[in-house]
């Protein structure tokens, strides 16, 4: 079971379990679903056409039985300046391969680094993206479309990241 021991929501509901959710949604066939904590109108339409499409009752509530079939919700790592490792090695070759004609600004090498030409290349990417240009590859950041194959930057980065409950 890739979401263990969340519980049952509907619409209404704020908070981790609500972006948990999402995050799971998002990294759906159809993603797109905004991660912003709330269980609003939106979430409750995705739920329930993931339900469909999963075979389960189209209610809207998220329990045991939607959890189950949904990917796994939890985050990718938040990374900044100074992060370092294989999750960061696949990041920079992410922001290399797409940048030609969209983003522009690379990572100038893929070293494992977050260093200040990752940092200018995350930047350059969340403003190509349309989320805050922090620099930080937070939740927002990695749910951003790269236009290709319904893929994001974690999905393209590699969900193998994620961080452990």
């Amino acid at each position: 079971m890739a979401n263990p021991g969340q519980p049952t929501i509907t619409r209404g509901a704020v908070g981790t379990p609500v972006r948990r959710l999402q995050r799971a949604l998002d990294r759906t066939p159809d993603p797109g679903i905004a991660r912003d904590g709330v269980f609003g109108a939106a979430t409750e339409t995705a739920v329930r056409d993931f339900q469909r499409q999963a075979g389960l009752l189209p209610d809207g509530v998220v329990g045991p039985l939607t959890w189950d079939k949904l990917p796994d919700g939890r985050p990718m790592p938040t990374l900044w300046p100074g992060a370092r490792g294989n999750v960061v090695v696949d990041l920079q070759r992410v922001l290399t391969n797409g940048a030609a004609g969209q983003w522009v600004v690379t990572p100038q090498g893929v070293d494992g680094d977050f260093g200040p030409h990752t940092l200018a290349s995350v930047r350059a990417f969340q403003e190509w993206g349309n989320v805050a240009t922090d620099g930080v590859v937070g939740d927002l950041t990695w749910s951003v479309s790269l236009h290709a194959m319904n893929a994001t930057l974690e999905s393209a980065t590699g969900l193998r990241y994620v961080v452990g409950d």
